[in-house]
């Protein structure tokens, strides 16, 4: 998994401009059964992927945290929302809450999240593959790809399987 991630960004910065041209194109004319399509993809993908080997995503970004996610997590720390931010969130150049630091504060040495019940909504969802609209999120796919191996199994089966 290690020569695996060490060449992901490589591999995702090739198929850059590919994967661009594509999701235009997606975006332009998404096919009728797109949402069941990427939900097929995605089930099948994390069948044989293992987040607990990898855990990229935790150790190289970090989520938005939205007020509802702080509230929760803030009520399962017994503390006030407040406090959970001055603790552990700052305010980003895009005016959103996120982690102070990364690799995630909450992730542990053996890649299992010790706030997993009441994480943030964007870590429950990441990598976004199986989101319906798929084709309106091209822009964070493009990111997503080079962060996790399992998005970039997934584009890559989407482009044999769609506009063949």
């Amino acid at each position: 998994m290690e020569s695996e991630l060490e060449q992901l960004p490589q591999k995702a910065r090739e198929k850059h401009a590919e994967n661009k041209k594509f999701f235009a194109k997606l975006k332009k004319r998404p096919p009728k059964d797109l949402d069941y399509t990427m939900q097929e993809l995605h089930l099948a993908e994390f069948e044989r992927t293992d987040c607990l080997s990898c855990a990229n995503c935790c150790k190289t970004t970090g989520p938005l945290f939205t007020n509802a996610d702080i509230e929760r997590i803030a009520k399962h720390f017994k503390m006030k929302p407040s406090e959970f931010i001055d603790r552990y969130l700052k305010v980003d150049e895009d005016n959103d809450y996120v982690l102070q630091q990364v690799p995630c504060t909450f992730l542990g040495t053996d890649n299992y999240c010790s706030i997993y019940e009441v994480r943030p909504k964007a870590c429950r969802e990441f990598p976004h593959t199986d989101r319906k609209k798929f084709q309106q999120i091209s822009s964070l796919t493009l990111k997503n790809v080079a962060i996790c191996p399992a998005a970039f199994n997934i584009v890559e089966e989407m482009k044999k399987r769609i506009f063949k």
